[in-house]
C-alpha cells in the first residue's frame, strides 16, 4: 500500500505540475487568448474573477496551520503528514490549471509583437523562467516541487526539508522565486486587458505574499533570520536608500 500510494501521488503531482506550469508560461505568453471559458461579457469578468480569487486565496491558505490540516485529509491518514508537501503541489497545480485553462479570453487585442521584436521578447521570457527554474533548485527542488513527500513514503522514512534557503539567488534577493515569477508575466509578446489583469494581479501578490512566508520563517529561525534580512534585500537585488536631508 505505501509504494503504490507514493507512485500514485508521484505521478498526479509532477504530471499535473508540469501541465500547469505549460499551460501558464503558454496562455501569459499569448496574452492569455486561449482558455475554455466560453463566457462574454460582464459574466467573463465576473468568473475570470473567482478563477484569480481561488488561486490567490487558496494558495496562501494552504500556507496556514488550517490549510496543513486540509492537505492532510486529502491523502491516506497514515501517510497524511508525510504527503502534505505532495498534495501542496497537486492542489495549487490544479488552481493553475483552472486558472489558465478555464480562462474566458475577452478576444481584445492591444498589441501584439512580430518579427524580430518577437523573438527578442521570447528571449526575455525564458530569461525570467530560468530564474524561476534556478530559484526553485536553491530553494530546495525537493520541496517546491513535492517530491520530498512521496519520496519519503515510498522510502518509508520522514521528509527531509530544506535549510532555509540563503545561497544562490537568495543570497543577493531574499525572495527570487516571487521576483522571477512576476517578471515573467510582464515579457509577453501579446497584451491584452486579460494579461493586464493577470500581470498586475501576480505582481502585486508576489510583492505581498511573502510576508507571509517571511513571518513564518522569523518563528522557525528567529535571530538567524533577522540576520539574513538585515543582509539581504526582500524584492530587488539592491536597496533604495532615503535621501539624507
Amino acid at each position: 500500500m505505501r509504494t503504490a500510494t507514493a507512485l500514485t501521488y508521484a505521478a498526479l503531482c509532477h504530471g499535473l505540475f508540469g501541465l500547469a506550469i505549460a499551460s501558464m508560461t503558454g496562455n501569459m505568453f499569448f496574452g492569455m487568448t486561449y482558455g475554455l471559458g466560453g463566457l462574454d461579457g460582464w459574466m467573463a469578468v465576473v468568473a475570470n474573477g473567482l478563477l484569480i480569487a481561488q488561486f490567490v486565496g487558496g494558495h496562501s491558505f494552504l500556507l496556514t496551520r488550517g490549510g496543513n490540516g486540509v492537505l492532510k485529509r486529502l491523502a491516506p491518514r497514515a501517510f497524511a503528514s508525510d504527503l502534505a508537501p505532495t498534495t501542496y503541489v497537486i492542489v495549487a497545480s490544479l488552481q493553475l490549471l483552472a486558472l489558465f485553462v478555464l480562462w474566458s479570453p475577452s478576444g481584445i487585442v492591444w498589441w501584439r509583437a512580430d518579427g524580430t521584436l518577437f523573438w527578442v521578447i521570447a528571449g526575455l521570457a525564458l530569461c525570467c523562467w530560468a530564474m524561476l527554474g534556478k530559484s526553485i533548485l536553491d530553494a530546495g527542488f525537493g520541496l517546491q516541487s513535492g517530491l520530498i513527500g512521496w519520496w519519503a513514503v515510498l522510502r518509508g522514512r520522514r521528509p527531509v526539508y530544506p535549510d532555509m534557503p540563503e545561497r544562490g539567488l537568495f543570497a543577493i534577493m531574499r525572495q527570487p522565486i516571487y521576483v522571477a515569477f512576476a517578471l515573467g508575466c510582464w515579457a509577453v509578446s501579446v497584451w491584452t486587458p486579460d494579461q493586464l489583469a493577470i500581470a498586475l494581479m501576480f505582481t502585486a501578490y508576489c510583492i505581498v505574499a511573502p510576508l507571509h512566508k517571511e513571518a513564518r520563517f522569523r518563528k522557525l529561525y528567529g535571530a538567524r533570520f533577522e540576520a539574513y534580512v538585515r543582509r539581504v534585500p526582500y524584492w530587488l537585488p539592491f536597496r533604495l536608500r532615503r535621501a539624507s536631508k
